[in-house]
């Protein structure tokens, strides 16, 4: 037993006390999950450690703000800490010649690289920060009725008789006192040292006794609960879940027929991405995540709000774990017959503040003004494409060419750029010995794209590329042909507006109920560029009919693809192709410049804010700095990035933010 604590000693940077008991050790790795339980026998002495005899949560460094969370300040008092010298020399090796992340970042792509080029006012642009904080940019997702999503209630939704469950939740309640209640929920956080919560239940009747069971599973999530028997008196003792146990289908409760199979939520995150979130939420209710539906995916560097629905879970378990995660907030809830589908949102509200600003008020006004009236080009953000040196349109068309082995090279191969210290040891021994297995052992985290990829190979050889890719979830792998499918539509629509500027043409394409039509010349009067459509190369579309549409052709050609046959041997990477507006005019467009002197003052009034009461945030008549507050709601699909770029008439690809955002800090 001292011997494994010692080895985990030498390997994590922290190990934190959280429960007594040294009889039984609980392991937890990468957030709050447990891997194993290694029994030891009672020991009168405690071992030389310089911890105390206590069971030991281990967190890497990318879960603190978790681990603070689960284990308050005043328990890491017994934290044990690595030497700072031996991390410094695995800094050194990670980072080589000590380059800053702004100098990593030249490496990646610019709006150039992707087919960015036009922009549909003449306008004088000006410079400022995008993202300086994620707090600055706030997504409201904007629901299939046209409502704006808000997180503004906490409540449990009131039931009528008939939808009332057979035992409520008050019931359940009052079946624990007071004091077992305060003691369940510090054993739920993490805090309480005894690793778990007895309660007598000697008088009682085996109904009652399924009465505290119940509510201590349904109030408490996370938490198992038996029965044992000690000195001849029954006690029910609640502890975490662990193993299959932890992450098991919904428990068949009996749920109210009247009542909607799913419980609809919103769930108000920050700095994380939809499916993040969703793993987080799975973990803390013990479901599989594809119980859980929504109508979109958001970005992670962002406050967002959008609409959830989990299947046969009660909003108070869900409730319940606003005491439990940080960054998140869960409210809003409704019971309903049905769950949510992807696309069938209207749109997304955005907030968006650009700080540091250089342009004059006129300028302001004059590019607001202008994204207002007559929009933006619809393109494809930078993040469809990727950040490193390597874009993902590049993979995307190996794969639509059937080279495999440059699949397998261009996601495998060392690249310049910023990238996390496992994943350049772990390229760097795939550069080496072209081993699968021991690339693998660099990466701790095994469910990234390399290691999805890593692990087909070993299990089905370097001849059988094809099924080793398979490994990799379905969405990850179709992002790869969507981004080269889009690399075309930017480049397209660029050349479209270089030849014909902002008019509809003969030619062009428009939608009709659903189907494209080629514009005749007296067509072409009757509409404006607002109506104009662009193709995604596919196998079920058609192109322009002047040389624009010809371009599709030669642009195909040159990659060693076909136009014409859009249809690959595996069905996944067969492409239909699309339609996408040309130009996109935003609704609900506002704005203002906020004077402001700390960089580090968020400028945006946030939901939970409104929520717990605090004041909005209070702008200088005066101040160092300048910001652009702008807010504005687009359609599905539709990349805020791309409007913020006509507005300042700049770069918006983090190489080029990256840039600006290190020159004003120094």
């Amino acid at each position: 037993m001292l011997s494994t604590v010692q080895h985990l000693l030498t390997r994590y940077r922290r190990i934190i006390c959280v429960a007594s008991k040294w009889r039984s050790v609980y392991l937890f790795a990468g957030g709050i999950q447990r891997l194993a339980i290694w029994n030891h026998s009672p020991c009168s002495t405690p071992p030389v450690l310089n911890v105390k005899p206590y069971c030991l949560l281990l967190m890497e460094d990318s879960e603190l703000t978790s681990l603070k969370r689960a284990c308050p300040v005043e328990e890491l008092i017994h934290t044990v800490k690595r030497p700072r010298q031996r991390r410094r020399r695995r800094e050194e090796v990670v980072e080589g010649d000590g380059e800053t992340f702004a100098d990593m970042m030249k490496h990646g792509l610019t709006e150039l690289d992707v087919g960015i080029l036009k922009f549909v006012s003449d306008h004088k642009g000006f410079s400022g920060i995008l993202k300086e904080r994620y707090s600055d940019f706030v997504v409201h997702e904007i629901n299939k009725e046209g409502k704006t999503v808000q997180l503004d209630d906490l409540s449990i939704p009131v039931e009528t008789e008939q939808e009332a469950p057979p035992e409520e939740p008050a019931a359940e309640a009052e079946v624990l006192t007071e004091e077992q209640k305060k003691q369940l929920e510090e054993l739920q956080l993490f805090k309480n040292k005894e690793g778990n919560v007895s309660i007598e239940v000697a008088d009682d009747t085996k109904e009652k006794r399924t009465q505290v069971h119940r509510a201590v599973k349904n109030m408490y999530p996370g938490l198992e609960t038996k029965t044992e028997e000690k000195d001849g008196r029954k006690y029910i003792v609640a502890y975490h879940a662990a193993g299959k146990k932890a992450l098991a289908a919904p428990r068949k409760h009996s749920w109210p027929k009247n009542r909607g199979s799913f419980c609809h939520f919103v769930l108000y995150k920050e700095n994380k991405d939809t499916m993040d979130s969703i793993n987080v939420l799975s973990k803390f209710l013990r479901v599989r995540p594809n119980v859980f539906s929504y109508m979109g995916t958001k970005d992670k560097r962002a406050i967002t709000v959008q609409e959830i629905a989990v299947l046969k879970i009660t909003a108070e378990r869900i409730l319940h774990l606003n005491k439990c995660l940080m960054n998140f907030k869960l409210g809003n809830f409704a019971y309903k017959k049905h769950p949510l589908k992807l696309g069938e949102l209207r749109g997304n509200h955005f907030t968006v503040v650009v700080r540091n600003i250089d342009g004059s008020e006129e300028q302001v006004g004059q590019a607001m003004a202008s994204l207002r009236d007559a929009g933006f080009i619809n393109y494809y953000g930078m993040q469809r494409f990727g950040t490193t040196a390597v874009p993902t349109y590049q993979v995307g068309k190996a794969i639509l060419q059937n080279n495999w082995n440059e699949v397998m090279d261009l996601i495998l191969k060392p690249r310049p750029g910023a990238e996390k210290g496992y994943l350049v040891r772990c390229r760097e021994e795939w550069a080496k010995s072209q081993d699968p297995e021991a690339a693998l052992r660099k990466l701790p985290v095994k469910r990234c794209v390399e290691g999805q990829l890593l692990r087909g190979l070993s299990r089905y050889g370097m001849k059988n590329i094809v099924h080793a890719f398979g490994m990799i979830p379905r969405n990850n792998r179709l992002m790869y042909i969507h981004s080269y499918q889009s690399y075309v539509w930017n480049t397209m629509v660029s050349r479209r507006v270089e030849a014909f500027g902002f008019q509809a043409v003969e030619g062009d394409l428009v939608l009709k109920g659903g189907t494209a039509h080629v514009l005749t010349a007296e067509e072409a009067e009757k509409h404006s560029i607002h109506d104009i459509v662009m193709p995604l190369p596919g196998f079920d579309v058609i192109y322009p009919t002047h040389h624009v549409g010809k371009g599709y052709r030669e642009m195909l050609t040159a990659d060693n693809l076909d136009i014409d046959n859009m249809r690959h041997k595996v069905r996944d990477y067969s492409l239909a192709g699309a339609y996408r507006l040309v130009l996109i005019r935003p609704q609900n467009v506002s704005w203002e410049v906020i004077n402001y002197d700390d960089a580090r003052v968020p400028l945006v009034h946030t939901d939970v804010e409104k929520l717990e009461g605090k004041p909005a945030p209070v702008y200088l008549t005066e101040g160092k700095y300048r910001a652009l507050r702008m807010e504005f709601s687009l359609p599905p699909s539709t990349y805020a990035t791309m409007a913020i770029r006509e507005v300042l008439k700049m770069d918006t690809s983090i190489k080029n933010q990256t840039q600006l955002n290190t020159t004003w800090l120094n």
